[in-house]
């Protein structure tokens, strides 16, 4: 039995677009884009407080971009051989 992953997802990847990202396909590479999106958002999540105190949660795009680079470079440098 799959144990779920990030909020309860059980889906996996398919190794075609794994294999087909690592080779440098841009639909391949958004599609796992697409299935960290999740993930991500909450990584670059802030909680931030106005003049009262209270706090907000904030999105914190440029970590979000930062760490969509970060995942698009990791994808290409990928080793399917290993």
């Amino acid at each position: 039995m799959n144990k779920p992953n990030y909020k309860g997802n059980t889906r996996l990847l398919p190794f075609r677009v794994i294999e087909a990202a690592a080779s440098g396909d841009e639909t391949a590479i958004n599609a796992v884009l697409k299935h960290y999106e999740g993930y991500i958002i909450a990584l670059s999540t802030r909680r931030l407080f106005d003049e009262q105190g209270n706090p907000h949660l904030v999105l914190d795009s440029e970590m979000r971009r930062t760490l969509e680079t970060r995942l698009i470079l990791k994808i290409l440098q990928f080793d399917m051989a290993a």
